[in-house]
């Protein structure tokens, strides 16, 4: 018995030192030093099957160091990971062993590439270009699912690149190990004879919430790409030109709508492709001919009752990938967590529904403008100048009596950025294009002509920790006077408001804009973060023939500032307290808002998250100049509006979660609430579920109902109370029978209802101090709608097999029924619930496709 411990023992300690007698501790990074790795050339590629036994890892050495960096920074994981890399001419090879001394307690989760599930995970990061700024991620966890990420701007993760590359994983006595093929021709560099790459490993394991890394990342300070580590001793990999080629071929099956006689259905074949060519190893050409995106998951139902356009987001690969170049914010005000989706570059723009639909369109006439053909080029050069030029054509779509609905366009955008002082500064420019073929009916509505352009500066310093940062933007649309006065009147500008600076100009066949933005902040360093940021923009600033903006003719100043806490202690794993103050005017010189905003978050240590925080506006005197739809200004009562959440554990079999939202203001006639309940389900590790549901119930006593004109010429801006009832639930369900074969089922119904009661219109003082003296008694004209509802269902189920690497085919099912109800039906009065049985009876659309795309390199 002692023998056999002292034998055990003696394995125990052997372990260990036997698998590091090739390791390479290589000295912690200070302030002047840098992390640095080796890669040695494989003379016969190694066979990607997750072992270790191939000639190049005996030889190749095998990196460790890692550091912790969550739940604690800069302490000893866990466990150890260690590393080795080699590369021939056309891959980067890297082989990553982590070690853990219990590997049946190893999480796994078998879901869909891209797809995060609760499970260990190793990702490699690489900055090819090594200029601090950008680079790619790969990611794997034990089941071999994959996700890839593009980096940009030094911390920004673009997750619908789908890089083609090759990993295996294996779970064995020591713990388990990747070993990753990573393709040259995924990564873009500048031509050289020899390389260096940023480079880093990252470990995670779930079970205890544990992140390490090498070399040491530190959340307190600013920047991913910049805190890499260097992989050095690549040379002569290729520089050669590459071409990679996916040509698809979709079958659907649709509904049609048949005048007089109703519905039938019809079958469709489409061809397209898409093309990437390397023009040199640093510069590459994107580009799509009829491209489908029948795969891709409709907008979410949403009923707005507000003046301001709806923001969807980009779901359509090839403009979803590498947006992180073309993007130019306006109205960002927090670096770390710019949200208002604002910007010189919109890409729905770009195959929208067609704008004149209901004007000379019907139940056949399409509900999308198709995309001829879109082309990219993207590049970056050794000197850090990183440039790209898009473009995308629109054919003409036809309505009735052969009548354009939606003109041919074309779209043009071009971007550069040049890094300086190794990334810590840099300047970039801007200037897009959108030019329309329009005929005598569809110029009154469109531009012509819409032109954009801007310019940026950054500069941090102080070890990265400040930042100062500036922009200016300018606009100018040309088109027919009905164009431009449609456009004068509409809600971004209203330049017909009485009382303010602005006049509308019947005569004018251009309008023309500029904006402007100054900020300087702390991001990193120690516990405390802040911004501040004055936004100027004139009331002739218009971007949405490309760009998207809810409104111009603002100032706005706001000031952010926030305690944070990144090493676990006490009962949080990490902690942050945040304070908002903003005032906004327009350029006439009326206060719109004065706002405080304050709200904790923490991560406790049985891993739930807790977040709180609340809203008072009004704090001085405010007006609305967009409430009365081009009218006077009114009033803004004082208002506030609490908020708060609650997470679980989600490793846990069963997790979830609930957000709430209160408010409060119009004197307390005006009350909101919502209530946001998820729940998901890990039924197993290749089974997950998710459910939610959404319930909001909203008295808004100052709800604009309609302006409309008297027998004297006079126009009334009423008003009513509305009580809206809104319930939505969403269900997900996702299958995956191998990395690369996976089913996915969405569902979401929605149900929202209406009635308008007390109308009023704006007194002849909608500015009182009194809520009651802002308005006077009014009845609307008789044939008002004065109650709505409007249900509908989307469902979208996808059977998704990557047969090859980048080769891939779709089985596709997209089902929907809608319907509206006003204040005449009889179904106005009845519960949610049986607006969701009656959403059944609503006609089903039903559209089946197969769509398959064959990834061809060479």
């Amino acid at each position: 018995m002692p023998s056999l411990l002292l034998a055990s023992l003696a394995v125990v300690i052997a372990a260990p030192q036997d698998a590091a007698t090739s390791t390479v501790r290589p000295v912690p990074p200070t302030s002047t030093t840098v992390a640095t790795a080796s890669a040695v050339r494989a003379e016969q590629p190694p066979r990607i099957d997750g072992l270790i036994d191939d000639a190049v890892w005996q030889n190749a050495p095998k990196f460790t160091g890692f550091r912790q960096f969550e739940p604690r920074a800069d302490v000893d994981p866990t466990h150890q990971t260690e590393f080795q890399v080699a590369f021939d001419e056309k891959n980067l090879y890297v082989f990553v062993r982590a070690f853990d001394p219990h590997p049946d307690s190893i999480m796994h989760a078998l879901t869909r590439r891209d797809v995060r599930g609760s499970s260990d995970q190793i990702k490699l990061l690489i900055d090819s270009y090594d200029d601090k700024r950008s680079g790619y991620e790969f990611a794997v966890n034990p089941d071999g699912v994959k996700r890839d990420f593009v980096m940009s701007n030094d911390g920004d993760e673009d997750g619908s690149w789908d890089g083609v590359w090759e990993v295996a994983t294996a779970v064995d006595s020591l713990g388990w190990v990747a070993e990753f093929r990573i393709p040259l021709s995924q990564l873009r560099y500048a031509p050289a004879a020899s390389h260096t790459f940023g480079f880093g490993v990252w470990r995670d394991i779930e079970r205890y919430r544990e992140r390490s890394s090498w070399p040491l990342w530190l959340p307190t300070r600013s920047g991913l790409s910049s805190q890499l580590g260097r992989l050095q001793g690549m040379t002569g990999i290729t520089s050669a030109r590459r071409l990679e080629v996916v040509p698809y071929v979709v079958a659907k099956n649709v509904q049609t709508v048949e005048p007089p006689t109703g519905f039938g259905r019809g079958n469709e074949m489409e061809i397209g492709g898409d093309l990437k060519f390397g023009i040199t190893p640093n510069i590459t050409l994107d580009a799509t001919v009829n491209p489908d995106f029948g795969q891709v998951e409709a907008d979410p139902a949403v009923v707005n009752l507000t003046a301001f356009e709806t923001f969807f987001s980009e779901r359509r690969p090839f403009f979803v990938e590498g947006t992180g170049l073309y993007r130019f914010e306006l109205n960002c005000y927090i670096v770390v967590d710019c949200s208002t989706n604002e910007g010189l570059f919109y890409s729905r723009r770009i195959g929208r529904s067609p704008v004149l639909r209901g004007e000379y369109g019907d139940a056949t006439t399409s509900f999308a403008t198709p995309i001829a053909a879109a082309a990219k080029v993207t590049g970056r050069t050794r000197s850090g100048l990183s440039f790209g030029l898009l473009e995308a054509l629109t054919p003409d779509v036809m309505g009735t009596q052969d009548r354009v609905v939606e003109p041919l366009t074309n779209f043009a955008l071009f971007r550069a950025q040049q890094d300086l002082r190794g990334g810590e500064s840099g300047v970039s420019v801007i200037a897009t294009a959108v030019n329309r073929r329009l005929d005598a009916l569809t110029n009154p509505f469109m531009h012509d002509g819409a032109y954009t352009g801007g310019a940026t500066f950054r500069h941090r310093f102080n070890k990265q920790q400040y930042e100062v940062a500036g922009q200016i933007a300018g606009s100018y649309v040309e088109g027919t006077q009905g164009a431009i006065l449609r456009t004068q009147l509409n809600p971004v500008h209203y330049y017909q408001q009485p009382g303010d600076n602005l006049e509308v100009d019947t005569s004018a066949t251009s309008l023309s804009g500029h904006a402007e933005q100054l900020k300087f902040g702390k991001y990193s360093g120690g516990i405390t973060r802040f911004e501040t940021s004055i936004v100027r923009q004139s009331a002739g600033f218009d971007v949405n023939d490309l760009g998207f903006l809810r409104r111009a003719d603002r100032v706005d100043w706001s000031t952010w500032g926030a305690l944070s806490w990144r090493t676990a202690k006490w009962i949080y794993r990490w902690a942050q307290l945040n304070g908002n103050h903003w005032e906004t005017w327009n350029t006439s010189g009326d206060r719109l808002q004065d706002a405080w905003n304050f709200n904790g978050h923490m991560g406790l240590n049985n891993n739930w998250d807790v977040h709180l925080g609340g809203t008072v506006d009004g704090i001085r005197p405010s007006n609305c100049d967009r409430c009365t739809r081009g009218g006077p200004l009114l009033r803004s009562s004082r208002g506030f509006y609490p908020w708060g959440g609650v997470n679980t554990d989600s490793r846990k079999a069963i997790s979830g979660g609930v957000w709430f939202n209160f408010g409060f203001s119009d004197e307390g006639n005006s009350r909101t609430r919502s209530f946001d309940p998820y729940m998901n389900f890990r039924l197993s590790t290749n089974l997950q579920a998710e459910l939610s549901l959404g319930v909001s119930k909203d008295k808004i006593d100052d709800q604009w109902f309609g302006n409309f004109p008297d027998g004297a010429g006079a126009l009334h801006y009423s008003f009513a109370h509305l009580e809206q009832n809104t319930v939505s639930m969403s269900m997900r369900i996702n299958y995956t029978m191998t990395p690369d074969l996976t089913f996915e089922f969405y569902g979401a119904p929605f149900v929202s209802s209406g009635t308008y009661t007390n109308f009023r219109e704006t007194s002849a003082t909608p500015q009182a101090d009194n809520y009651e003296d802002r308005f006077q008694p009014y009845t609307p004209p008789a044939n008002s709608e004065t109650a709505f509802k409007f249900t509908q269902l989307r469902t979208n189920a996808v059977l998704r097999w990557e047969f090859r690497p980048g080769s891939t085919t779709y089985l596709v099912w997209q089902h929907g029924r809608q319907d509206s109800q006003d204040s005449g039906s009889s179904r106005m009065g009845q519960s949610w619930s049986r607006d969701y049985r009656d959403l059944f009876s609503a006609h089903p659309n039903n559209t089946f496709l197969i769509k398959v795309a064959y990834w061809l390199n060479r």
